[in-house]
């Protein structure tokens, strides 16, 4: 995401009265291509991830990270086994022997990204619930300097726990995909174009993308190469080229 000052209005959140209804009104009228999409696809279904506190969701995003969401969901329900079906606090977790957590199926680059966070956060050096007043560049910043998070991540946490709704996440494949259908582009599009698609859609990007990843639901309008087309020679031309060929 290209860094610039967060706007005030970067600190709305879906839980503001209208909010959504604001949001959608903004949209259409700024972009009439995406206005069609939400026509497409209805309500928005955008919520927040609002059970248990900053550190279990950013736990829970670390399991999830390169894994299928069953697989995920397994390892993850592994590790909560291991306090009694709950999340861990940052002190257990970081109090955990490596051995065990190896044993509820983390890999061990995992196990160091958790091991990270949890020492991190039970010391103090990073604040969770200091977020929720930083405006979105500095919330990014606090995040990636925790190894394993990196700025999708940090711009998920962004969207779906802190309820920001003007963030882009350009790295994100299904926006990407989106943006690809909606626009009817030949080949997934650069950052660059994607924040020159999304400029009017300030500051409302995230319900924008919320969308977009719906599009890949809908039929695909991305443009095909026409089929090239036979020309049948004509009868007089069949005959010549008979003749010819008897010659």
């Amino acid at each position: 995401m290209t860094k610039r000052s967060a706007p005030s209005s970067a600190k709305l959140t879906l839980a503001h009265p209208g909010a959504t209804r604001r949001a959608l009104r903004h949209l259409r009228q700024a972009d009439p291509v995406l206005g069609e999409l939400i026509a497409q696809v209805g309500g928005c279904g955008y919520e927040l991830r609002a059970d248990g506190a900053h550190f279990d969701h950013l736990v829970r995003a670390i399991v999830y990270q390169q894994l299928a969401g069953k697989a995920a969901a397994t390892i993850y329900g592994r590790v909560q086994a291991l306090y009694g079906g709950r999340p861990p606090t940052a002190a257990e977790l970081a109090a955990t022997s490596p051995a065990r957590l190896r044993r509820a199926g983390l890999s061990r680059q995992k196990l160091g990204y958790l091991k990270d966070l949890a020492r991190r956060v039970a010391a103090g050096r990073v604040a969770l619930d200091a977020l929720d007043s930083l405006p979105d560049e500095a919330v990014i910043e606090a995040l990636t300097a925790i190894r394993g998070v990196g700025i999708w991540t940090a711009q998920m946490f962004l969207m779906f726990r802190l309820g920001r709704l003007d963030v882009l996440p350009v790295l994100d494949l299904g926006i990407q995909k989106g943006m690809r259908r909606t626009y009817a582009l030949r080949g997934m599009p650069k950052p660059a174009e994607m924040e020159r698609i999304a400029a009017g859609w300030s500051p409302y990007r995230s319900v924008a993308c919320w969308y977009l990843w719906r599009a890949a639901e809908l039929p695909d309008r991305t443009p095909q190469p026409r089929p090239t087309r036979r020309v049948q020679p004509d009868r007089a031309s069949r005959a010549r080229a008979a003749a010819a060929r008897r010659a």
